[in-house]
């Protein structure tokens, strides 16, 4: 009657699994001895006689990662084990998720074992899952904080990026004012570490103050540190009323006086220019400013600004004439004329 003797690996635990990046795990390995009666015909197995360390184990090792590392008997357990600190990137971006983990012993006799994780029985328990807590990063491009828009359906754009793990598209979000916006509508572009995207409503956004917060996570679960921008729509140009000159004004000054007010429900303060001189402005709206007239007809411009950039523009024309008219001929008819009598005195006048 022959007897082999093989050393057989009967359970492979990694602890804890998952893992982050960079933490310590432990590879724990149960291992079987068992005698194999060749009686032909009839072949069967049994385990080693209590005592029997006739077939003893030399090395019990694992590969991970392109490493290997040896495994140590724990006399308290009889399992082999080994602490070993986790590779410092993610395994979502390998196929199938994971780190795959060999296992192998050799006995003295030179005979060894194997399973890794492809294993039927064990492979589930040698795929090594390694997590990054590194969170994306949000960064919104537009609008930029404090903007005064004069569209009310404006594009929304910003990036994603995660170095490790990679974006998770499927959580990329975004409200506006506290309402999610419909993911489906969220153009979402692969680039690399991550993703750009843009959104833009699909109605009007009323005139005010309005706030963007953009969302994701990556693909090991850390979700981003939400980015949020407040700007504001203005759609309503300023309102722009001017007092002094009159329109068509006849002066023989050489300069003119403008004087108007000005307002914005929504982007104060607004800004005025006249001919493209910027001139103060009171925080009532009022102003006044002199401009210099040239002799003859001078057309005086007059914007305001609101900070979304709507205008508003007003135009006088003002005439200068500095020169006294002239008296060309005057005549009295009769002349002489009989004492209470009428006369006539006609005088011919050009200016």
């Amino acid at each position: 009657m022959a007897e082999s003797r093989l050393i057989t690996i009967s359970k492979a635990e990694l602890d804890p699994n998952p893992v982050q990046t960079g933490k310590s795990y432990i590879v724990r390995v149960t291992l079987e001895k068992k005698a194999y009666r060749l009686d032909y015909p009839y072949d069967y197995a049994h385990d080693y006689a209590k005592g029997d360390e006739s077939m003893s184990v030399k090395t019990v090792q694992a590969v991970i990662n392109g490493q290997t590392y040896t495994l140590t008997k724990n006399t308290s357990t009889g399992k082999y084990e080994a602490t070993i600190t986790a590779p410092s990137k993610s395994s979502y971006t390998l196929s199938g998720h994971y780190y795959p983990v060999t296992v192998k012993a050799t006995d003295d006799a030179g005979n060894v074992t194997t399973k890794d994780a492809t294993d039927s029985t064990l492979g589930a328990s040698l795929r090594l899952q390694v997590k990054e807590k590194v969170v994306p990063v949000i960064t919104i491009t537009a609008p930029t904080a404090s903007q005064y828009l004069a569209n009310s359906t404006p594009a929304i754009a910003w990036k994603i990026t995660d170095d490790d793990s990679g974006v998770n598209p499927s959580t990329i979000a975004l409200k506006i004012d506290g309402t999610a916006v419909d993911t489906s509508k969220i153009t979402k572009t692969a680039v690399t570490g991550g993703y750009t995207c843009s959104y833009t409503p699909a109605s009007a956004l009323s005139d005010g103050a309005h706030t963007v917060v953009a969302t994701a996570s990556d693909y090991d679960g850390n979700a981003a540190v939400q980015k949020s921008v407040t700007f504001t729509v203005d759609t309503i140009p300023p309102t722009l009323s001017i007092s002094a000159p009159a329109e068509g004004f006849i002066t023989n000054k050489s300069t003119v006086t403008v004087k108007g007010t000005t307002d914005d429900a929504t982007s104060k303060p607004v800004t005025v220019t006249v001919n493209g001189a910027p001139i103060p402005v009171t925080p009532s709206g009022t102003f006044s400013n002199d401009v210099t007239l040239k002799e003859g007809s001078t057309t005086i411009t007059i914007v305001a600004k609101d900070k979304a950039g709507k205008t508003t523009t007003v135009t006088r024309i003002v005439k200068l004439d500095t020169a006294p008219p002239v008296i060309k001929s005057a005549t009295i008819t009769p002349n002489p004329v009989d004492c209470g009598k009428t006369f006539v005195i006609s005088v011919e006048v050009t200016d």
